[in-house]
């Protein structure tokens, strides 16, 4: 619930190199409910937000409108570097509360 704002606004405005039509919007919000919908069918974690996003930077491609390579640059190494972050915050976290609760 923090940050929702800059969320928005770098999918909706900052991916493209033209604000998105309704058609783009529309097919990007049709991908990415029926990804999710796939995956929760499978039992497969993903990300809401990385699958907006790849629709969103698709029908930017599709539509040839141009996609500014920095921003989908920044938003994939902001998924790689996820996992290993959350990974490490979690074991340190489960680390540090140990050295407290264990008897």
């Amino acid at each position: 619930m923090v940050g929702w704002e800059r969320i928005v606004v770098t999918v909706g405005e900052k991916i493209g190199k033209t604000h998105l039509t309704y058609a783009q919007g529309g097919a990007a919000e049709l991908v990415a409910a029926t990804t999710i919908g796939l995956a929760d069918v499978f039992g497969m974690p993903v990300s809401t937000t990385h699958v907006l996003s790849s629709g969103v930077t698709g029908t930017m491609w599709a539509n040839k409108s141009g996609i500014q390579l920095e921003t989908v640059r920044d938003i994939a190494l902001a998924w790689i570097l996820t996992l290993p972050v959350a990974m490490t915050l979690a074991g340190g976290l489960y680390w540090f509360s140990t050295l407290f609760l264990a008897a």
